[in-house]
């Protein structure tokens, strides 16, 4: 016990946040800014600490503060146990509020793929309220506000917990009826046709754009570069469904529309990308009850998916 009580003898919070806050800005204005207090309370706190270590923290010169060789190595430890603190403060209100799951997707695969999906989440755990942001940026993950996010990309996210997902191809698809009008059987039937574009801001070289896709294929005399551009996948697919050209679409965000003929992809030509979808989420966040239940979920689903694709491709799918 006595052993454990020398552990948790530490400096008082404040000092630490005023050093750290100071040691970011090499200034000590900033820092009290940034912390709401004067800059006087912030030397104060520093002294308290220095006096705490016996060490000076800070060599004041004429262009300003630089860090002591101790500070420097100290101030990597202190904070990364601040965002420790602040990822223990967001699971606090989380435990709290256990009913609530925050996650974050793109605005394609949200409306595509998950919302569809979300029922059969919801009536398996009925007690979690899911509340879901679609958005184009990127959220921080570490403030603790979100708790799993589904990002398209290349799977590479340190610091997070990363499940690969679903893996991605791009197909050209097309209204049943514009295919009945103006049939498309061979590459070079795109001649007679409006090109759509995905425009969508991801930088996947591995993903082809239809100047890509036709050179790939050896068709000459179609301008690739054509053609209307959506700036989310979700959008070139609608454009399809109603029969305004042929997409050069992502397959997973556009199968429902073909499982449900709305779409049709008569050239069955599919080409594989680099990304693919993928659930990430800070290792803490995975202790949560609601944040266990979904990724199991989310899992499932996506292994279903990807078996209903073997399938379809094994038969007379693409």
């Amino acid at each position: 016990m006595e052993r454990n009580s020398e552990r948790r003898r530490l400096p008082p919070l404040n000092a630490l946040r005023a050093f750290e806050a100071a040691a970011r800005h090499l200034n000590f204005s900033r820092a009290a800014d940034e912390l709401s207090v004067t800059p006087g309370a912030v030397s104060q706190q520093i002294q308290n600490l220095e006096d705490y270590v016996g060490a000076a923290l800070f060599k004041r010169t004429p262009k300003g503060l630089l860090l002591t060789d101790a500070a420097q190595t100290a101030l990597p430890a202190l904070r990364e146990a601040f965002d420790r603190l602040a990822e223990a403060a967001s699971m606090l209100t989380a435990a709290v509020d256990g009913r609530r799951l925050t996650l974050t997707a793109a605005p394609s695969f949200a409306a595509k793929w998950l919302v569809p999906r979300l029922g059969k989440f919801e009536e398996l755990h009925p007690q979690v309220d899911v509340w879901l942001s679609a958005g184009l940026e990127l959220v921080d993950l570490s403030t603790g506000e979100v708790d799993i996010a589904i990002r398209y990309g290349g799977g590479r996210y340190p610091g997070l917990e990363v499940r690969r997902l679903i893996g991605e191809t791009v197909i050209p698809v097309l209204s049943p009826d514009l295919q009945a009008t103006n049939p498309l059987n061979t590459p070079a039937d795109l001649a007679g046709h409006i090109l759509l574009h995905d425009g969508s801001p991801e930088p996947d070289d591995s993903c082809p754009d239809w100047t890509m896709w036709l050179a790939a294929r050896g068709v000459r005399g179609v301008d690739g570069a054509r053609g209307p551009r959506f700036n989310q996948s979700s959008l070139v697919i609608e454009a399809a469904v109603n029969g305004r050209g042929v997409a050069l679409a992502k397959r997973t965000l556009a199968q429902a529309d073909l499982d449900a003929g709305r779409l049709v992809a008569p050239l069955q030509i599919a080409t594989a990308v680099d990304f693919a979808y993928y659930v990430v989420h800070p290792k803490a966040k995975g202790r949560l009850p609601q944040v266990k239940a979904f990724l199991n979920w989310i899992i499932a689903e996506a292994e279903a998916h990807e078996a209903a694709l073997l399938a379809l491709d094994n038969g007379a799918g693409i």
